[in-house]
């Protein structure tokens, strides 16, 4: 492909930000799919010590013991972008992290500054042992993976993220629980990480009035890799 952002011997990273209902996850794939590059979710890491915290029965207000808890899981993740596996403990939990009660909870543990050092520290590797992945999350592009030749922040209005979720959800929640699902919890993660603004350096691509083969091409082109003429 021409235009692209690194050169075939150069370690390749492209970080994607973004709020809820963005199309991150999706997109992402995609993009991993077309690159032939390891694909990194760590919303899902998130979710998956979330799952590990409650298991361990830590007070979820007691951030020192919830900080514990993130450090001592046993996380494995797939960076197959078509083969979503999240392990806790032996134990294949990618169907359990997408539950209501994670949903509830996971900010309790993204809020906390030690567990998502913890985390960071835990992406960094991941993203360190693969020559070609595409990370996404809330703050990839400013703390994780900063030096990223390809950074990007993928965004959405309020309306389209919210039809997006509802749809990916099969319509089975009403307007106030996607309200609490998109917006809610995008509010407070806000206040430990900006996902909301691009930094300096960070291309931001708007998929408001885009479909989805259209934003995986926005994407492209942002990160550099434009398509074969």
């Amino acid at each position: 492909m021409e235009g692209s952002a690194v050169s075939s011997n150069e370690h390749l990273v492209i970080a994607i930000d973004g709020p809820s209902g963005s199309g991150k996850s999706s997109v992402s794939k995609a993009v991993a799919r077309t690159l032939k590059a390891a694909y990194l979710d760590t919303g899902a890491m998130y979710r998956a010590v979330t799952y590990a915290v409650l298991a361990s029965g830590a007070d979820l207000s007691d951030d020192a013991a919830v900080a514990q808890a993130v450090r001592e899981a046993d996380l494995q993740i797939s960076t197959d972008p078509d083969a979503e596996l999240v392990v806790i403990a032996g134990q294949d939990v990618t169907t359990a992290i997408r539950e209501p009660r994670i949903t509830e909870n996971v900010s309790a543990v993204a809020t906390n500054l030690d567990a998502r050092a913890e985390l960071v520290r835990r992406q960094r590797e991941i993203i360190a042992a693969h020559p070609r992945i595409v990370a996404e999350g809330r703050d990839i592009t400013t703390v994780v993976a900063p030096q990223a030749p390809a950074r990007i922040l993928l965004t959405a209005s309020e309306e389209a993220r919210m039809r997006r979720r509802g749809l990916e959800l099969g319509g089975t929640q009403s307007q106030e629980q996607l309200a609490t699902q998109v917006l809610a919890r995008d509010k407070k993660d806000s206040t430990v990480v900006n996902f909301t603004q691009a930094a300096d350096g960070v291309i931001t691509v708007d998929s408001s009035d885009l479909d989805f083969e259209q934003t995986v091409a926005a994407v492209l082109d942002a990160a550099g890799f434009g398509r074969e003429d």
